[in-house]
């Protein structure tokens, strides 16, 4: 059954769509009346009104608060690509207007927090001042949960040698994803390590270290570069905190693999030295939007600002990373 099935009778209203995704995001009239600015009792006769077109109900009550119905999810399902495609025809009139306004909302992973969307928002800024950015912090299924559920516009998400490109394709399905550049992956080891005098190393030379595990997604890439160099590493530590790591391997308990976003984005702490691996162990970043949502001038002009950013982050003035 399609959307348009549910309302035989009137073209589908853009702000009952909206209305519809704010009650499925928080969870109650009122909460979603706050989110969009209306009054309650607004909100509360969109959904009549909604609901006497359907011919069926959209919410229904749990408790003190509401649900939706299964006509109610169908709409909630539709609304992100519907509203972003009006917000992309609404950003094509202002730029014929010459106006220079909108949002854009970015979620990406920690380690792009320092290096990468503060030259976005920067960038995005100085061309077009009237633009709103907000970011969220979160890792890649997050992040693409974020759009899908609009609450992003962009997220920025990576993927290691050995991920299956299918788990992100079957995250993001009926999204639009896009590989944007790469990220060097290094090894961390003390200063005095044998492996500091390589660049790039050879993993098979720390196959009797200990090592330092993060988020599963990073310890799944440990594991999976382990195992092309011939070994299974012995994790003793895990942690997503970046410091924590350079002294955890400066106090010489342990070495790890961290992207090279990780180790710019700070000065290297004393007594360690940072590395590349092989060019084939690099991550990929990607972007995941809303289909169309470049068209969007404000999203459109941070895609590009992103580009920018990784494009220089990829070929640093100076070279590779500090040791």
């Amino acid at each position: 059954m399609s959307v348009t099935d549910l309302l035989p009778d009137d073209s589908l209203d853009a702000h009952a769509l909206r209305v519809v995704k704010a009650v499925a995001d928080a969870g109650s009239i009122t909460a979603a009346a706050r989110a969009l600015g209306y009054s309650q009792p607004a909100v509360s006769q969109q959904l009549r009104r909604l609901e006497r077109r359907a011919g069926m109900p959209i919410v229904e009550r749990v408790g003190r608060g509401v649900r939706l119905t299964e006509a109610g999810r169908v709409l909630a399902r539709h609304a992100t690509a519907v509203t972003t495609a009006l917000d992309a025809a609404a950003g094509d009139l202002a730029e014929l207007r010459g106006l220079r306004a909108g949002r854009v909302r970015i979620a990406a992973f920690p380690s792009a927090s320092s290096i990468v969307v503060p030259r976005v928002i920067a960038a995005v800024t100085a061309r077009r001042p009237g633009v709103s950015i907000s970011f969220v912090e979160a890792e890649p299924p997050e992040a693409v949960a974020a759009v899908r559920e609009d609450r992003a516009d962009i997220a920025l998400t990576y993927s290691f040698p050995g991920d299956r490109r299918a788990q992100l394709d079957a995250a993001a399905t009926g999204l639009s994803v896009t590989t944007v550049g790469a990220d060097d992956t290094v090894v961390v080891v003390p200063a005095e390590h044998p492996a500091a005098a390589h660049d790039p190393v050879d993993l098979a030379q720390l196959a009797a270290e200990r090592w330092i595990a993060g988020c599963p997604q990073c310890r799944g890439h440990l594991l999976e570069a382990c195992s092309r160099a011939g070994f299974a590493p012995e994790i003793a530590f895990e942690t997503d905190n970046y410091i924590a790591v350079e002294n955890l391997v400066a106090l010489g308990v342990g070495v790890a693999i961290l992207p090279r976003m990780a180790v710019a984005s700070l000065p290297l702490v004393a007594g360690i030295a940072a590395r590349r691996l092989p060019a084939t162990e690099s991550r990929t970043l990607h972007v995941v939007t809303a289909g169309g949502a470049e068209r969007v001038p404000a999203v459109g002009a941070a895609l590009e600002a992103i580009g920018e950013v990784l494009a220089a982050h990829r070929h640093p003035v100076g070279g590779g990373p500090r040791g």
